[in-house]
């Protein structure tokens, strides 16, 4: 769980994001504006700042130049590769034009906390218990053995729970970007995580798109 502060002056795109990233187990505060963003960024501990550049007073490069580490994904309509240069230049962690899906932007953020090590260590729910550092699975208090691209798929969906994830992003995620291997390597996947971890009810098929991990 990480603590992540959006800045986005609409509304309904903030709150699409907020509530995306509470399913997913983050806590989220909102700003629509540059001024309340930098306030509080300097008042509280962000791990994440989500940070629009189009605002209504201070632009998003402003707020990066006032607010020093926190680790910042850009999101913005402006697709000129001055502006990227200049966000990164920043120290901005990553820059995604919009439209973006939901789903592209979960695993952004996921990625950049990985590297920023704010993710979650370990899982707990229910007799099921995922040490991400050390690899290691339990069910009902007894180790689990799984291969490591078992454990890699496992950890890129409980990552992502309550939301629906394509195959090919499955792919791409638990694989590799240059996997060469078909989707139905997810499918094999799937069922024999569900098989040997009792997650029937918990990973769930979505139809016509992939699977989703139910919490």
């Amino acid at each position: 769980m990480a603590n992540i502060l959006v800045v986005e002056d609409e509304k309904p795109i903030s709150d699409l994001i907020a509530i995306n990233l509470s399913m997913t187990g983050h806590l989220c505060a909102q700003a629509s504006c540059g001024r309340d963003a930098v306030a509080l960024a300097r008042g509280n501990a962000y791990d994440l700042m989500l940070l629009d550049i189009m605002l209504p007073d201070i632009d998003g490069f402003g707020v990066l130049e006032k607010v020093r580490g926190v680790p910042t994904i850009f999101l913005t309509a402006r697709h000129e590769t001055t502006d990227k240069v200049r966000g990164f230049t920043l120290g901005a962690d990553d820059y995604i034009t919009k439209p973006f899906e939901v789903t592209e932007l979960l695993l952004r953020v996921q990625a950049v906390l990985r590297r920023t090590k704010k993710t979650e260590t370990v899982y707990n729910s229910g007799d099921l218990i995922v040490d991400f550092d050390a690899k290691r699975v339990f069910l009902q208090g007894e180790p689990v053995d799984l291969t490591l691209q078992e454990f890699n798929l496992l950890q890129i969906l409980i990552e992502n729970r309550n939301i629906a994830l394509t195959r090919q992003r499955l792919l791409t995620e638990a694989w590799g970007v240059n996997f060469m291997g078909e989707t139905r390597t997810v499918d094999v996947h799937i069922q024999k995580l569900r098989k040997k971890l009792e997650l029937e009810d918990r990973i769930n098929t979505v139809y016509k798109v992939g699977y989703r991990f139910e919490d």
